[in-house]
């Protein structure tokens, strides 16, 4: 199970860096689940994620508060931050999509022959 073999390999490293991945993170937890990942690899790792995470959130709110001016112009950055938010966000699916949409037709075959014969033999 390809699944498995990446929780064994990259699980810890695939759950915190999942927190901070808007919708990965609704998923991982549930893949990881099916994958078998040990219970208490991923609560440690859950664990260090969700830490960095608040303290990640948090920290940025402050700084930001206190760049930010206090007036009402909040919202001619507001708009920016949202944007880069999102390109952050959504920048690495779209790169790998676009590089898996734009394969050669010849590697495209070669992937599925090396499918197909992964999974006859194992």
């Amino acid at each position: 199970l390809k699944a498995q073999e990446f929780y064994e390999k990259h699980g810890g490293k695939a759950i915190v860096i999942a927190r901070f991945m808007p919708v990965v993170r609704t998923f991982a937890p549930i893949v990881a689940g099916i994958a078998h990942m040990d219970h208490k690899r991923f609560t440690f790792f859950n664990f260090i994620g969700g830490t960095l995470w608040i303290w990640g959130v948090g920290l940025a709110g402050y700084f930001l508060g206190n760049l930010l001016p206090n007036d009402e112009s909040i919202d001619t950055y507001l708009l920016p931050i949202i944007f880069l938010i999102v390109f952050i966000s959504v920048a690495p699916p779209a790169v790998h999509l676009y590089k898996e949409n734009h394969k050669s037709w010849n590697q495209k075959v070669l992937d599925v022959i090396k499918r197909f014969r992964y999974s006859i033999f194992k």
